[in-house]
């Protein structure tokens, strides 16, 4: 899989999925789906700043990564 998530990229991946994790969980929602889909966002967005590779940026041919 080529890598096309850069390092910037990746830490405001990080804090952002971190950040929506929490946010999913601290919260009083009566709403199942709504911490599940924050959940979710939460877990793709650290898994593509894990592995370096985000499928949408090579649907839409978006590279932030100086080095491949």
């Amino acid at each position: 899989m080529k890598k096309n998530v850069g390092t910037n990229d990746r830490i405001i991946r990080i804090i952002l999925a971190v950040g929506i994790g929490y946010f999913a969980f601290s919260t009083e929602f009566q709403i199942g789906w709504t911490q599940s889909m924050l959940f979710i966002i939460s877990v793709i967005m650290l898994l593509t700043s894990i592995l370096g590779s985000c499928p949408l940026y090579s649907l839409f041919r978006v590279d932030t990564c100086k080095f491949n």
